[in-house]
């Protein structure tokens, strides 16, 4: 799987539209995100497994906790990741459950989680327990999985090379 367009919106420290091109960082595979303390690297490896699994990267978040605090109420708190695999060309696109400015009238209504893949022929999966399962079965691997194999966190890495064979099996 690689990573091709994120956009973040109302996400983690990311008040606005903020969209990354990550195309355009090559074809190689490796990517090395780095930064001060701080700036959001983990927010993109969030953003990402929000995107296919609607759960952050790490065990210690969940998606409750993803809306921005420096957003404006009304700006939606969304994920859209385009990715390809094996040659082909998806689109995901998540928001989770957050409260937001009522349409009519006053006050606040919750919004709630939404989840839409879009396969490389236009099919549409909207259900989000689909829409995970579909994600897990087009690229092979759980919300877990793909965040110790596909995305190595801070801190991680050191755990990665010291651990076991059996371990890293």
């Amino acid at each position: 799987m690689r990573p091709l367009k994120l956009t973040m919106s109302a996400f983690g420290p990311y008040a606005g539209r903020t969209v990354l091109d990550m195309d355009r960082l090559g074809r190689q595979g490796i990517y090395l995100i780095t930064g001060d303390t701080g700036a959001g690297k983990t927010t993109i490896f969030d953003a990402i497994t929000f995107a296919l699994y609607g759960e952050p990267s790490g065990d210690s978040r969940d998606a409750s906790m993803l809306r921005s605090k420096y957003a404006l109420p009304e700006t939606p708190t969304e994920v859209e990741l385009v990715f390809a695999y094996r040659g082909k060309t998806y689109r995901v696109r998540r928001n989770p459950e957050y409260e937001r400015p009522a349409k009519r009238g006053g006050g606040t209504t919750m919004q709630r989680a939404e989840a839409e893949l879009e396969y490389p022929d236009g099919h549409l999966v909207t259900r989000t327990r689909d829409v995970t399962a579909a994600v897990t079965a087009i690229i092979g691997l759980d919300r877990e999985q793909f965040s110790r194999i596909a995305m190595i966190a801070q801190g991680d890495f050191r755990k990665l090379i010291q651990a076991s064979t059996e371990d890293r099996k």
